[in-house]
């Protein structure tokens, strides 16, 4: 069976059972803890391509690790992706202690967690029987929720000055190819709202200037984010607006932060819970990074021709 038709096992209509792994361990010299994650993957098919899962915070206290965001990982898994969630520093599933440098929300040590994934893929495949020899290297994503969309930003080319010591910090990856942006924080500066800009001072510098690795950009109409920004929900649509090369941006009407629920099945915190809403993130993600990793797919088009069809959509895209 060729490479190609091996993979489109897991399309849409036809998804194989998940494998889940977890707690793996990765040993962390200089992080706090070693690194901790999930991987899910598909019972079957090999040459499978990578997404690196980054959780958002929020105020449950597993969804933000590698236990959260069971909505996604599972269906991308069961669709052909191989799915790795690990639990950042910033996750009160460690409570750290808050003068633990990098503390509170760690989005250096963030960005250097996916890196060190990459970096350590062989111990993840020997560590996981099941996935010995299954991982096409060539073909890797990322996506992340919330903060988890500021992690990814770096990643795919995003910039900021460290507050710290001033310098301009360049995280980008050049193995991971694509990338998904949920609810991301968008641009600093006076879009901030006052909390932000002193309690979180990394925010005010966003550059997404160098952005230019591919991703779509996944923002809630409703999702005004007052503790973060006085922009408005426009705000998370600013990794699509401000960054340059091929982006598209995938607007869900009357969707906030929790973009339906994808954090975790039935969450009390989702505040716009939407299993329909979670379906077309679901559908849509998957799609895009489908024909993105796979030129010539056609997998995001016909998502995009099947969002416009309905008579009330949940959604738009354009692109650029």
């Amino acid at each position: 069976m060729s490479e190609h038709s091996d993979v489109t096992a897991g399309a849409p209509g036809s998804p194989v059972p998940v494998l889940s792994f977890g707690p793996l361990v990765l040993p962390a010299p200089g992080r706090a803890v070693d690194l901790e994650m999930r991987v899910s993957a598909p019972a079957t098919g090999s040459g499978l391509p990578v997404i690196l899962l980054s959780h958002g915070q929020g105020y449950s206290n597993h969804l933000s690790s590698l236990n959260g965001y069971a909505p996604l990982a599972h269906f991308w898994a069961a669709r052909g992706f191989v799915v790795i969630q690990p639990t950042h520093l910033s996750s009160r599933t460690l409570s750290l202690d808050p003068a633990t440098p990098g503390a509170p929300l760690f989005w250096r040590s963030r960005a250097e967690d996916m890196t060190r994934i990459l970096d350590g893929l062989d111990l993840v495949e020997a560590a996981v029987p099941q996935l010995l020899g299954r991982l096409d290297r060539s073909r890797v994503a990322v996506a992340g929720h919330s903060m988890g969309g500021h992690t990814a930003s770096l990643l795919l080319g995003a910039r900021l000055t460290d507050p710290e010591d001033g310098t301009v910090v360049d995280l980008a990856d050049s193995r991971i190819t694509a990338g998904v942006l949920l609810a991301a924080p968008g641009r600093g500066g006076d879009a901030l709202s006052a909390s932000a800009a002193t309690n979180l001072p990394f925010f005010l510098t966003t550059d997404f200037s160098g952005m230019t690795t591919p991703a779509l950009v996944v923002a809630g109409d409703k999702d005004s984010s007052t503790h973060l920004t006085v922009a408005g929900p426009a705000w998370h649509a600013d990794p699509y607006v401000l960054s340059p090369g091929r982006k598209s941006l995938l607007t869900l009407f009357d969707a906030e932060h929790g973009l339906g629920g994808i954090s975790g099945y039935d969450v009390a915190e989702t505040t716009d819970e939407s299993p329909e809403r979670v379906a077309a993130v679901q559908r849509l993600t998957w799609a895009y990074l489908r024909t993105e990793l796979y030129p010539g797919d056609g997998a995001w088009q016909e998502a995009q021709d099947a969002l416009a069809a309905g008579p009330a959509p949940l959604g738009r895209v354009e692109s650029k």
